[in-house]
């Protein structure tokens, strides 16, 4: 075997093992990317369940400011949920289909998270004239709701109607917030801590709850960087 061959292949081994040990990690630490959920606006949401004022709306959607009372008939605010992240949903008390299973998956997420302070829980409900004060209040109670960590909320309808079309789309356009027009989805909405909408899932699934709980821990991830 010619020596300088010998040499050059020695060289050229070498080079690759050095490259393997040091080049591959550098390299595949560039071109890495951080999984990171996806920012959900208007446009990205199925249309009949925006609210068509805002419809194309395609950067820079945001949960607008709310005023609702809870079960202990405390008004709750935007302020309340001020650096949280939390998953809000669209109920109503006498639902005896999917909201039951919906708070059921909901009370799951509560107990897996009822020592964060990071994290919240917020539901509205549909018929908030049926839904008063005291209604909720025997509902949290059946529930487990923790207070000061899942806010059990009515309202003013319009008030509601509005969130449900313009800041959540968790709500079917059926008319314009009457008694009999309201209809809600199984639909559980992250938001995280800038009011922004980061996950869609189906709240009736109890699989989805795990995919919930990934996805809050990606998004606290993401604001410790």
């Amino acid at each position: 075997m010619d020596l300088k061959f010998f040499k050059k292949s020695k060289r050229t081994f070498i080079f690759l093992i050095l490259f393997s040990v040091i080049g591959l990690p550098v390299f595949y630490h560039l071109v890495k990317v951080d999984p990171k959920l996806k920012v959900y606006n208007p446009a990205d949401i199925n249309p009949k369940l925006v609210d068509e004022s805002v419809r194309y709306k395609t950067k820079n959607h945001r949960v607008a400011d709310f005023e609702l009372r809870n079960q202990n008939g405390e008004r709750i605010t935007q302020e309340d949920y001020k650096d949280k992240i939390y998953v809000a949903d669209f109920f109503f008390t006498s639902c005896q289909t999917i909201c039951i299973i919906m708070a059921s998956n909901m009370t799951v997420l509560q107990d897996h998270y009822k020592d964060d302070d990071e994290v919240m829980f917020l539901s509205h409900s549909v018929t908030p004239t049926m839904d008063s004060i005291p209604v909720l209040k025997a509902y949290a109670a059946r529930k487990g709701v923790i207070d000061g960590k899942w806010n059990v909320t009515t309202g003013d309808k319009k008030h509601i109607y509005n969130l449900a079309r313009k800041s959540y789309f968790a709500v079917l356009d059926e008319g314009t917030g009457d008694e009999n027009d309201f209809i809600h989805t199984e639909n559980f909405v992250l938001i995280d801590k800038e009011r922004r909408i980061r996950g869609i899932y189906d709240g009736t699934k109890v699989e989805n709850m795990q995919k919930i709980i990934d996805d809050i821990s990606l998004l606290k991830e993401e604001y410790k960087k």
